[in-house]
């Protein structure tokens, strides 16, 4: 069992495609309205038909009061460790503090390299990442940033504006290399979608980020865990990922926080998006808040 105490979070993933502009702008409304705590963006900019994550982002927390927003992941081979932070940074000063910064090496070496982006893969990679972390880090935290490596040249960069609260950089990661530097350097783990990553999976993950992040001289306690849930809620038989009624919705994602120690779950709906949030938002999230806190309280 495992189960790190956090408290729990709840989030939707808007999509990004240009001809949805209308729908994605009602989701963020009504998840705004509903109650959600993270409203999340993918970022594949090659992608012709996705509007750019940041400008998304941006234009959506124009309508919106209280929701923050999740970039998941952006990339980080395309979106340059210092001029991300400095984008983080103005949204966070922009909507008095509704971002959470995830992030992620790259996952497609071809479509990065078709804008412009270098090629890295294996040891590189891992090294190019872990090294943005401290860099985004420094930089949020405002003063001077200065980093030359093989991987970065950051000759001296006098980073601001501060945020009105931290920004937390959580990492999206599937491999042991990867989230190792999530034990070391992220404030969280975001899990790839759970068609990627079965629960049965999860535990030796999350083995690995601990024994990074003690070997750190880190508490693995104070590392978010984050699970992206595409599925469905309702009688259907068929579809990718979670499927089932609320009571199923219910229980699975309990056993994620207390059993797998998940305690954010983006939901990723796959039909009929607005009537799908209005069940997750009205029913299925407050029904897991209630069980886990009981959970929580007999142990």
């Amino acid at each position: 069992m495992a189960d790190y105490g956090h408290p729990l979070s709840f989030g939707l993933s808007l999509d990004p495609e240009a001809d949805r502009l209308d729908d994605t702008r009602r989701l963020a409304d009504a998840a705004d309205e509903g109650g959600l705590d993270y409203l999340a963006v993918q970022d594949h900019a090659y992608q012709p038909g996705h509007l750019d994550t940041w400008t998304l982002i941006t234009h959506l927390a124009t309508r919106t009061r209280r929701v923050s927003f999740l970039t998941d992941v952006a990339d980080l081979q395309l979106r340059p460790p210092a001029m991300l932070a400095k984008a983080a940074a103005s949204l966070g000063v922009l909507t008095e503090g509704r971002v959470a910064l995830g992030v992620g090496g790259g996952a497609f070496a071809d479509a990065i390299a078709g804008m412009g982006g270098r090629r890295r893969d294996g040891g590189e990679m891992v090294a190019y990442t872990e090294q943005s972390l401290h860099i985004m880090r420094a930089a949020l935290a405002g003063g001077g940033v200065r980093l030359l490596t093989d991987q970065h040249t950051i000759e001296g960069y006098a980073a601001g504006p501060v945020p009105p609260a931290p920004i937390p950089l959580w990492l999206g990661a599937q491999g042991p290399k990867m989230l190792a530097v999530t034990g070391r350097a992220a404030d969280g783990w975001i899990s790839p979608l759970n068609i990627y990553v079965r629960p049965d999976e999860v535990p030796a993950k999350q083995k690995t980020i601990d024994e990074a992040a003690r070997a750190a001289g880190r508490d693995p306690a104070e590392i978010r865990r984050i699970s992206n849930v595409i599925g469905v809620i309702g009688d259907v038989r068929h579809g990718p990922g979670l499927i089932g009624d609320v009571r199923v919705w219910t229980d699975t994602l309990t056993e994620w926080a207390v059993g797998l120690g998940f305690d954010t779950f983006v939901f990723w709906p796959v039909a009929e998006h607005l009537a799908q949030l209005e069940v997750f938002a009205g029913e299925v999230v407050p029904a897991v808040r209630e069980r886990v806190a009981g959970i929580r309280g007999r142990r």
